[in-house]
């Protein structure tokens, strides 16, 4: 067995002036080869593609004529691999009657097939682009961390909120995220955009439903 040589080819690091004037030595004085000596045996392919269609009409008719009446008698097939059971071929379902799909698909509904468990073995791969050409984001593989559950807001008593805002203690600021932060812009934005793109599309559709409505009056 060779191994494979992946590289480019040599030619490709040589310069334009000595590339060509190899190229004129080779046209003044080729190289001198020894004659092509053929080591294989070869092998009768019958009759080429290009003098089949050359042949006339009549020809043709006359082949086919015996081809009907003593067709090539040819050796049994000798299989030396071993066949696969792929089912049933996808050609041989489609012929099937529509009754043999409905039958099918109420079979599955009531005795489905029973399969073994999956098993993963690899953790699941984040969408490609998620981070700029979805419009709802996976949030499962932008944020890789434990469940934060916050407070609830402190409930104020009806004596503290006759006293005035003063009197009520400021709550503390939560830290702020810069990350979290820039997703949830990019979301609004997405959201933005897509309402704006659904009103552009109902507006035209409701131009061309009254487009058609005019038509139809006026050219009867």
């Amino acid at each position: 067995m060779t191994e494979l040589d992946l590289s480019p080819p040599e030619g490709l690091t040589v310069s334009l002036w000595r590339s060509l004037l190899l190229n004129v030595i080779d046209r003044v004085a080729p190289e001198r080869l020894p004659p092509l000596a053929l080591t294989s045996k070869p092998v009768d392919v019958g009759m080429l593609a290009g003098d089949l269609l050359e042949l006339p009409w009549y020809r043709t008719v006359f082949v086919n004529l015996a081809d009907v009446v003593s067709p090539e008698t040819l050796p049994p097939l000798q299989l030396e691999s071993r066949p696969v059971d792929v089912g049933e071929l996808l050609g041989d379902e489609l012929n099937h009657g529509w009754w043999d799909s409905l039958l099918g698909n109420i079979r599955d509904r009531l005795a489905p097939e029973r399969l073994a468990p999956l098993q993963l073995t690899s953790r699941p791969v984040a969408a490609f682009g998620a981070d700029s050409s979805l419009q709802i984001l996976d949030w499962s593989s932008l944020i890789d961390g434990p469940k934060l559950f916050l407070p609830d807001a402190p409930r104020v008593s009806p004596a503290t909120a006759a006293l005035g805002p003063a009197a009520s203690a400021a709550p503390a600021d939560a830290p702020i995220r810069p990350d979290l932060l820039s997703t949830r812009l990019q979301l609004t934005r997405d959201l933005g955009r897509t309402r704006f793109r659904r009103r552009i599309w109902i507006g035209l559709a409701a131009a061309e439903a009254v487009f058609l409505l005019v038509a139809l009056f006026k050219f009867q």
